[in-house]
């Protein structure tokens, strides 16, 4: 069997050879850190991205089989971006930087963490109708033809590949802010209503336009990030209301299709959200983050049957410690692939603190116990 057939199989509780070995990609400093013990060359890792060449060299010499992340995607962010600009400078190096998307962010020299933002630009209509309506609206250029003919004319693929559906609040809330999105939905309804329903359409235009290409996709894929470690970063309701019905319509539309697999990609404790996923086609949680909270597909699977799937889910602290933590954590993994619909994968990025040597041994351990 491929890679392809293999995971799809696990997902549809269907037979399968062994348990395709899967990860997520890696920070570019855990990359970094393996040139300098001597592991990996710089040109091993020059040009890494998730699914491209790099990436397929990488998994022969670590030892995984895919990145679960190799997806194509229309844009369907700001198109044109707005011009990046310093607003502010501090004397110890600090800058406040305006992003493509009208959101200030704090820079802060010898730092590597996701930005704080200080300000945003979309707090109103006026706002809204000058810089950001008209750079949703869809048009062919959002679709890269070049990328799609390749795909189009590869023979027969030995991973899967994914149609990324874009995001339907997770874009919404980078650009207005968590903070913004509260203060819009009280202050003016119908704003915020439109935002969702305009980034929706244009999500779905993509998704359409890449179905017609003739490209063979495996699955569908969104991406949301819009919970942490308590719950969802907006109340459950209104997800339910306001973006639960624009999933239906995407989902309807990749399912006619042939992709009866939607996967959603959303760190954080999600268990408030999935039943909006899975009344609206998204059958798959991606990446299960173990986190302080011990997420697990075991009891959303005892809440919602076969129709919920899963891949993550595995600890990737673990790779950080030594050998008998990797074992420990396969033996955690063993009754959860028993139940069947579900892929173990390091429920993030490789962090930098992980071991070579362990990383490699879990790679080489997983087709041991699950082949």
């Amino acid at each position: 069997m491929t890679n392809r057939e293999r995971a799809l199989a696990v997902l549809r509780y269907q037979p399968y050879d062994r348990m395709p070995v899967v990860h997520f990609g890696y920070w570019g400093e855990t990359l970094q850190k393996w040139v300098c013990e001597g592991h990996l060359r710089e040109e091993d890792i020059h040009g890494w991205g998730d699914g491209n060449s790099v990436d397929l060299a990488l998994n022969t010499k670590i030892g995984f089989d895919f990145d679960w992340q190799c997806m194509f995607a229309g844009n369907s962010g700001l198109l044109p971006g707005m011009e990046p600009k310093v607003v502010a400078e501090f004397p110890d190096g600090t800058q406040h930087i305006r992003g493509a998307d009208g959101v200030t962010y704090v820079r802060k020299p010898g730092t590597g963490s996701i930005p704080a933002h200080v300000d945003y630009l979309l707090k109103d209509r006026a706002a809204w109708e000058e810089h950001y309506k008209w750079r949703y609206q869809w048009d062919d250029t959002r679709v890269n033809r070049a990328g799609l003919e390749a795909f189009r004319t590869t023979p027969a693929r030995e991973n899967p590949l994914g149609l990324h559906c874009g995001s339907l609040y997770g874009s919404i809330r980078d650009v207005i802010t968590m903070e913004g999105a509260c203060y819009l939905l009280a202050d003016d309804e119908a704003l915020f209503t439109e935002i969702i329903d305009t980034v929706a359409d244009l999500c779905y235009c993509n998704v359409k336009a890449l179905l017609e290409s003739g490209v063979s996709f495996d699955f569908a894929h969104f991406w949301e990030d819009i919970c942490f470690k308590n719950g969802p970063l907006i109340a459950p309701s209104v997800f339910e209301e306001r973006i639960g019905p624009h999933y239906r319509r995407i989902t309807d539309l990749t399912r006619s299709h042939g992709l009866d697999i939607c996967s959603l990609d959303c760190d954080g404790k999600i268990d408030a959200l999935i039943p909006t996923w899975i009344k609206n086609g998204v059958n798959t949680m991606f990446p299960i983050e173990v986190g302080t909270w011990g997420a697990s597909i075991k009891p959303w699977r005892a809440q919602y049957g076969k129709d919920l799937r899963g891949v993550g889910g595995m600890n990737k602290t673990v790779f950080a410690r030594d050998r008998a933590a990797v074992d420990v954590e396969i033996e955690r993994l063993k009754p959860l692939v028993a139940l069947g619909g579900f892929i173990p994968c390091p429920d993030h990025r490789i962090a930098p603190d992980a071991v070579w040597d362990n990383v490699r041994y879990y790679c080489d351990r997983m087709r041991q116990v699950f082949g």
